[in-house]
């Protein structure tokens, strides 16, 4: 196994390294309006229920439209959409409609109010499980209440977010399934 050499680094910058997971557009409607954001805080905390955890500024414009309604989708875009996600983190809904700006098609959720992505691979209808956190750190936990994912999509190129403008792009995958051991995860 290979050992490195390393050098100090600068603590604001380490989430170049520790935000692995996907980045996801977070869909949301209340009171007939609708918007979406591109977040990339978030984690998985249960199996079941499936409970999601994120953080959500609350200087975002869908965040009071998440926090009223109780309800969003995350929706899993691929790298093809890697434009359209930047585009979506840039500008604010409360000026213009990011749907049609970036071209993203609302379809009807099954549960929820908040529409999906039809362009993103995977949509995961949540609803809000605990909102104890909201007021002190900005942080919702989530119960997946319906999932949605395309099975042509075998192997998703999806995009993490490094900082600074960097994405890291995922899809090939490792079988170490023989190796295995799920009760110890």
């Amino acid at each position: 196994m290979k050992k490195y050499t390393k050098h100090d680094y600068p603590l604001e910058q380490i989430r170049r390294h520790l935000e692995t997971g996907p980045i996801v557009l977070v869909s949301s409607a209340w009171k007939g309006e609708t918007n979406i954001m591109t977040m990339g805080w978030h984690m998985m905390m249960e199996f079941t229920p499936a409970l999601f955890g994120c953080i959500i500024s609350n200087a975002n414009h869908s965040f009071e439209l998440i926090r009223k309604s109780g309800e969003c989708v995350i929706n899993v875009p691929t790298a093809d959409l890697a434009e359209a996600v930047v585009g979506v983190g840039n500008c604010t809904g409360g000026k213009i409609d990011k749907f049609e700006k970036f071209e993203l098609t609302k379809a009807p959720a099954k549960i929820v109010n908040a529409p999906m992505i039809a362009e993103c691979y995977a949509n995961f209808e949540c609803r809000l499980y605990d909102g104890s956190r909201i007021e002190k750190y900005n942080f919702f936990v989530w119960e997946v209440v319906k999932a949605h994912v395309a099975p042509a999509v075998k192997h998703p190129k999806t995009i993490h977010y490094k900082g600074e403008g960097e994405f890291r792009v995922a899809g090939d995958t490792i079988d170490l399934a023989g190796k295995f051991k799920p009760e110890y995860l």
